[in-house]
């Protein structure tokens, strides 16, 4: 399986708009970067989030399969 790598364009597509994970860890991964771009929207705070999203993605690519096409879309 390829490894998404989230630009934080897609990034901040997540952060924004309201969309359904499968995966509950990666769902209060998002809420958790939602609340920390709200406080904070720069372009550091969203590069950060995409990182900590890539990073996640990378660890659990194996379960994270209906997620990735979610993200692919955006």
């Amino acid at each position: 399986m390829r490894i998404m790598n989230v630009t934080p364009q897609q990034a901040e597509k997540i952060l924004k708009e309201e969309l359904a994970f499968s995966q509950l860890g990666f769902s209060l991964l998002i809420t958790r970067l939602k609340t920390l771009y709200t406080k904070n929207p720069s372009e550091a705070t969203l590069q950060d989030c995409a990182d900590e999203i890539n990073k996640f993605l990378s660890k659990f690519e194996k379960i994270m399969s209906k997620d990735y096409a979610i993200i692919a879309q955006l």
